[in-house]
């Protein structure tokens, strides 16, 4: 039986909360936050952190 990918849960989470705020990134940074966690830990073994980049522009050097 396939073992359950590790960061499921946070993908899950990142799509419902897309869809009750209409897709407005802002209102989801929280499980957003909790996905790049999550994929950081587990890249290796999730296939959810494969298609999820760090969208978050560089910051600026002064």
């Amino acid at each position: 039986m396939p073992q359950k990918d590790p960061c499921q849960k946070q993908a899950c989470a990142i799509q419902h909360c897309l869809q009750a705020n209409k897709y407005v990134e802002s209102m989801c940074e929280d499980v957003i936050r909790d996905m790049r966690r999550c994929c950081k830990i587990h890249a290796g073994n999730s296939i959810c952190c494969s298609g999820f980049k760090d969208s978050r522009p560089p910051e600026n050097k002064k």
